[in-house]
Formats: structure tokens, C-alpha cells, sequence
């Protein structure tokens, strides 16, 4: 029986007795397997109205909040969970997910240190932990737990690409550019790392290699507004501003309104002398605020000086 027919048969079955836990249960773990974990919800909530005590049905019921990006909700439904039951690794783990989320960053780490202490090859657990401290800004110990998830597992694309991340930031150039051409290398159309690699390229003078890896970014990930901007600043240092308006319009069709490509648009129509066209575009940006990271009392003086 197809999982889909089997959905239906309980759904049918609990319209007669309503009451069948085994029926519900199964229901519910269905359907959150199945890509509906609001229905999972309802159904895992009706469940523990009868059956309070129950670890898993708390476990199951934070997932499906997670998956519902309801992550106070999750974190609440791990903790009941671990009341009842606080040895469970995986609600732990899961519950320094939800926490990470929530920007709960110390406590994250202690969960993920509990399951440490119980299994010290958990490549995951490292890289969370990693995470946190990347995220506090805390390099060096991110670094450290980075190295030892990929120590466990040398194929983890991801703590690689951090490893490069964490390099760049401290200034670490060549070591930067080896760790992305690592991820490259484990996952030849990861295009974050083809961006990473062009802003070194560029920032070393080496713009015709940025160019052609910006290239290779918008061909994996055409929605990809950071690469078109960094184009865009690349072909206006070189004069070529037509070429640039063509990019961010391209940018614009892609990935819609945003006031970031807004007012680039908007400096490249002014360096063209479109003056009409440079106000146009000052004006969306502002429109757009909530994307826009250019100070727009900024814009505005700028808006006032082509007036």
C-alpha cells in the first residue's frame, strides 16, 4: 500500500473512532514524514491531551514545529520532552538547533556538549557547536570545532566552506582560497564558494578571474543578488557602466524588487548621465528600505544634489 493510501485509510478510520490512539499516532508520524507537519501538529496535540507523559510524542511534536520554522514553539515541546525523559540525545540535539535559531547561542553549545560527552565522534554536534561560535563572532573557537567536524568527517562541505570564511576574515588569504577550492572540489556546483572566490580574486586585483567566477555563481544560483552587485562594482571600476546596467537589470528580472540593486542601478544611470533615470531609481530604492543597507538620509542628499 502506497503511503498516500494509507493517509487516507487512517484519516477515514479516526472518522469513525476518533479515539484510536495507535491509529492517530501512526497518522501523525505520517504525515510528518510526508511533508505535512501542520497536520502532524493537530494530530500529535490531540494525542497529548490524552497521554501526557509520553517523550517521543513531545519529540515528534517539536520537529513538527521546527519544520514549521515555529522554533519558541519546538524549543518548548524538546524541553517537555526532556522533563520526562532527559537523557533522550536526539530531543538534545534537536533542541540546540531550535536554540541556535533563537540566537540562544550559550545554551545551544551546552546541548550540544551533552551530546559530546556520550558520543565524541559526532561530526554534527561539532559543527553546530562551530556555528554558535561563528555566529558570536567568536573565530577562533569556531575555527577550532570546524577543524575537528572535518577531522570526523573530511568530506563535510559545509565546515570547509566556514573554514574558508573564518580565514578571510582573518586576513589568512591563501588559506581562505585553498578551503574554498576544497569545497569546489567536494561539490563542484556549490556557488557560494565560485563568489567567495571571485571577492578574493577581485580584491587581489585579479578581475578578469572574479569576472568569470561571478560567471559560474549566476549560472548555479541566478538569484544571487550579492554576485550581481559585486559584478556590477567590478564592470563600474572599470568604465564599462553600460555593461553594468545591463547586469543589474538582469538582476532586477531575477530577483525583483530590492533596494540594494535599486540604488546601484540608480549611481550607474548617473554615471551614464540618465538623470531622469537616476531619480527613478534613488526613489525605488527608498521605496524598498527594508533592502536597502545604504543609509537613506544618504540617498536622499543624493536624490536632492540631481534635483
Amino acid at each position: 500500500m502506497q503511503t498516500s493510501e494509507r493517509i487516507e485509510e487512517l484519516q477515514e478510520f479516526l472518522q469513525e473512532d476518533s479515539s484510536n490512539i495507535l491509529a492517530r499516532r501512526e497518522l501523525a508520524l505520517l504525515l510528518l514524514d510526508n511533508g505535512f507537519p501542520k497536520e502532524a501538529q493537530l494530530h500529535l496535540s490531540v494525542l497529548l491531551n490524552t497521554i501526557q507523559d509520553d517523550s517521543e510524542l513531545y519529540y515528534n511534536l517539536g520537529i513538527a514545529f521546527e519544520k514549521q520554522k515555529k522554533f519558541s514553539d519546538a524549543r518548548d515541546a524538546y524541553l517537555r520532552g526532556l522533563e520526562i525523559a532527559p537523557d533522550d540525545l536526539d530531543t538534545v540535539y534537536n533542541l540546540g538547533l531550535v536554540l541556535t535559531e533563537l540566537k540562544d547561542y550559550d545554551n545551544a553549545v551546552e546541548c550540544f556538549s551533552q551530546v559530546l560527552e556520550t558520543d565524541n565522534q559526532d561530526s554534527n554536534s561539532f559543527f553546530n557547536t562551530g556555528i554558535c561560535y561563528f555566529k558570536q563572532g567568536e573565530l577562533e573557537k569556531a575555527l577550532e570545532y570546524f577543524q575537528k567536524t572535518i577531522e570526523i568527517n573530511s568530506e563535510d562541505i559545509y565546515a570547509h566552506f566556514y573554514i574558508g570564511n573564518i580565514f578571510k576574515e582573518m586576513g589568512d588569504i591563501e588559506s581562505a582560497y585553498e578551503k574554498f577550492n576544497k569545497v569546489l572540489e567536494l561539490s563542484p556546483d556549490y556557488s557560494w564558494a565560485y563568489y567567495n572566490l571571485a571577492v578574493i580574486d577581485w580584491e587581489c586585483g585579479k578581475t578578469d578571474d572574479a569576472l568569470e567566477k561571478l560567471d559560474k555563481t549566476l549560472e548555479l544560483n541566478p538569484k544571487d543578488i550579492d554576485a550581481y552587485i559585486i559584478y556590477a562594482k567590478i564592470l563600474s571600476s572599470l568604465k564599462y557602466f553600460e555593461d553594468a546596467e545591463t547586469k543589474i537589470s538582469e538582476a532586477i528580472e531575477n530577483c525583483g524588487k530590492n533596494g540594494n540593486l535599486f540604488y546601484i542601478m540608480a549611481q550607474i544611470k548617473k554615471q551614464l548621465n540618465k538623470k531622469d533615470e537616476s531619480l527613478k531609481y534613488f526613489n525605488l530604492a527608498i521605496e524598498n528600505s527594508t533592502t536597502l543597507t545604504t543609509n537613506i538620509k544618504f540617498v536622499t542628499r543624493e536624490i536632492k544634489a540631481l534635483g
